[in-house]
């Protein structure tokens, strides 16, 4: 704390000065006999009086902005419990008043942001959504600059991640892991358990990028879905129990009503329209045959019968029947597969492709060998799939179309499950989905 006096009390010294400037040369004169001579002596005697009175008086005003430039040092370096007085009701009080205003302005809001950012933390910390925040050292090794908790459970049991190679933390994930993480864009994958009849875990892969303190970052946020997905397919199946009964009243109340009015027909002898109604009571009867067919084809799978096949003429048949670009760079591939159920997946797969805003030629399938695995890619130039449409993608009867049935991913889903396969989607850099289809190369 600095207690000084007015500015204004310079004029307390000065003026003892101006009465010695006036006097003494008066006196001089009177007695060295010489105007110049006294004058001249006058001035080298007031003069250093003058400037020494003027910095004693100034000495408090320098006190305070020297303290003022401390209490910004002191502002700038996070700091706000610094005071300052001034006794008076001047210009410089006022600036000490705005000034101690300031910085309870900025202490306030300081403790605020604390108070923000413990809350964001506990947040951060807390939710089941695995978070990982990347970004490359100095060294050009991408290493992990922050973790939450789930992440740490995630990837490295528990044990912290900041720091960590993360290059060497992919190496040690899971492959289903490991490729969601490694290629770009959003994704949705599945681990599968190492327990023979183990659930496997479905994740959400979602990857943001920016630019923080001018170096880029990348934002890895990893969501299991599994408990979701079974809470939604619950829900599903009752919507799905909901619809069939619908369409069962639909169809056989107008049959009820058709034979009841065949019966009154054939009562009274006017058999020549009972050719409409037996008709009508036919068309009725196949649709629902058609309706409950589909149903069953997804309830009832059944397991599949293996064959062995070559990829190359198998993909190149498909090609018949649907268009599309084959990327196979070996075409000595083969593997042992049902035809019948990998062949309507793939349709599936490339039906929705066609119907995604793609091009003609912006649909393709690519077939890569892995160690002990087969990887084949459905790839097109649509608009790709929002987070939530993403999320919901593998949801039995969920579609985004008009008129779908929402069976078609899940049913290729349930095909590549039988044979003990993976199945995996994301958005591809530049616009566009793959599907990707993992099979083992010799089951």
């Amino acid at each position: 704390m600095i207690r000084r006096s007015l500015p204004g009390r310079i004029l307390a010294w000065l003026l003892p000065l101006l009465a010695l400037a006036i006097a003494l040369p008066v006196l001089l004169s009177h007695w060295l006999q010489d105007d110049v001579l006294a004058m001249t002596l006058s001035a080298l005697v007031v003069l250093p009086l003058a400037m020494w009175a003027i910095r004693r008086g100034l000495r408090s005003t320098r006190s305070l902005f020297r303290a003022l430039a401390g209490s910004v040092n002191s502002y700038r370096d996070g700091e706000y419990n610094f005071g300052i007085h001034w006794s008076g009701n001047d210009e410089l009080a006022e600036l000490v008043r705005a000034h101690s205003d300031l910085g309870d302005v900025l202490r306030e809001q300081r403790q605020s942001l604390v108070q923000r950012e413990l809350l964001l933390d506990t947040m951060v910390q807390n939710t089941p959504v695995a978070m990982l925040l990347v970004s490359p050292g100095g060294d050009g090794i991408r290493r992990v600059v922050f973790a939450n908790v789930a992440a740490r459970k995630l990837l490295h049991s528990g044990w912290k991640l900041e720091g960590q190679d993360y290059e060497a933390l992919l190496a040690a994930a899971p492959v289903e892991m490991r490729e969601a993480l490694s290629r770009g864009g959003d994704s949705l994958f599945a681990i599968g358990s190492e327990e023979e009849d183990g659930e496997e875990q479905v994740y959400h892969l979602a990857r943001r990028n920016f630019r923080l303190n001018g170096r880029p970052h990348e934002l890895l946020l990893l969501r299991l879905l599994t408990n979701e997905l079974r809470r939604q397919e619950v829900m599903t199946w009752k919507k799905v129990i909901r619809v069939i009964s619908h369409e069962l009243n639909n169809s056989l109340a107008p049959v009820a009503s058709l034979a009841h009015s065949g019966a009154e027909l054939v009562r009274r002898g006017r058999y020549e329209r009972l050719e409409e109604v037996f008709g009508t009571i036919e068309d009725r009867a196949r649709h629902l045959e058609g309706f409950i067919r589909g149903y069953a084809r997804f309830a009832k799978l059944p397991q599949p019968q293996l064959q062995t096949v070559n990829w190359r003429t198998f993909l190149e048949g498909l090609q018949r029947q649907i268009a599309f670009e084959l990327v196979m760079p070996d075409a000595d591939v083969s593997g042992r597969i049902d035809l019948a159920q990998v062949e309507q997946a793939l349709l599936n797969l490339l039906k929705n492709a066609h119907e995604s805003g793609t091009t003609a030629d912006g649909v393709s399938v690519q077939l890569t060998r892995l160690p002990e695995w087969l990887r084949i890619e459905v790839m097109d130039r649509g608009s790709g799939m929002n987070d939530a449409v993403l999320q919901n993608a593998l949801v039995p009867f969920y579609s985004t179309k008009r008129n779908g049935t929402g069976l078609g991913l899940a049913l290729t889903r349930e095909i590549v499950e039988a044979h003990g396969g993976r199945l995996s989607l994301h958005n591809r850099e530049g616009g566009g989905l793959c599907v990707a289809i993992q099979l083992p190369e010799n089951p």
